[in-house]
């Protein structure tokens, strides 16, 4: 499982604590100018997978991202699946009533209560 990068630096920060107090016990047990023991080695490298890491993850993150409208744009179609053939013929279908639309309406409308003015009015009985 990747380390965190947040834990990475962490741990690259208490790596190098662990190799100083053990370059200190060193230094102060036998001498500088000895060679660094079994402990010390696995800290250095350690370290060293550690800084890797993370040069790693930073050149990765410098690499260009897709932007949102990459994202957006789909470069895969779906194809779409065959049809089987129709075998029953086509019935013979209604067509549908035609609708008119809102002007029309007001026109007829219109046309209507101006033919009812214009006609001559009945005398009430």
């Amino acid at each position: 499982m990747p380390i965190r990068t947040a834990t990475l630096t962490k741990r690259i920060s208490e790596n190098g604590q662990a190799l100083h107090r053990a370059m200190l016990s060193r230094s102060r047990s036998s001498g500088a100018d000895q060679e660094p023991s079994e402990a010390e080695l696995v800290l250095i490298e350690e370290r060293r997978l550690l800084k890797e890491e993370r040069e790693k993850r930073h050149a990765q993150a410098l690499l260009p991202r897709p932007s949102a409208v990459d994202r957006l744009v789909r470069t895969h179609h779906a194809q779409p699946k065959d049809k089987p053939k129709a075998t029953k013929e086509l019935h013979d279908t209604k067509k549908p009533k035609a609708r008119r639309s809102r002007a029309e309406k007001h026109a007829e409308k219109a046309a209507a209560l101006e033919a009812a003015r214009r006609s001559p009015k009945k005398p009430a009985k």
